[in-house]
């Protein structure tokens, strides 16, 4: 499996635009892509423009389809003066725990 991380910072104004991007991109990623098999949003409750993202997709060729995507392009492009900053990590093993 490939994990991404991401945080972004957004300009308090856009919270709520920013969301609502976030929130669809991530639902059409696990609904169109076939590599993803995981995209959480988070937020903090304390910090409202901070979003943390947590995405598992099959491999890296799967995240790559991900960032070629229509969905992807058009978040980025929609959400791009929304940010203040972001951060990007991905991992390339994971194991996951089961309950």
């Amino acid at each position: 499996m490939f994990a991404v991380t991401v945080s972004f910072t957004v300009a308090d104004e856009f919270v709520n635009d920013f969301a609502a991007l976030i929130e669809h991109n991530a639902a059409a990623s696990v609904r169109d892509e076939v590599a993803c098999q995981h995209f959480d949003v988070c937020t903090d409750p304390s910090n409202t423009s901070l979003f943390f993202l947590y995405e598992v997709y099959d491999d890296a060729a799967g995240f790559d389809v991900h960032l070629a995507s229509a969905h992807f392009k058009a978040f980025s492009q929609a959400s791009a003066h929304m940010v203040v900053a972001k951060n990007i990590t991905t991992f390339q093993k994971v194991t996951a725990a089961q309950a």
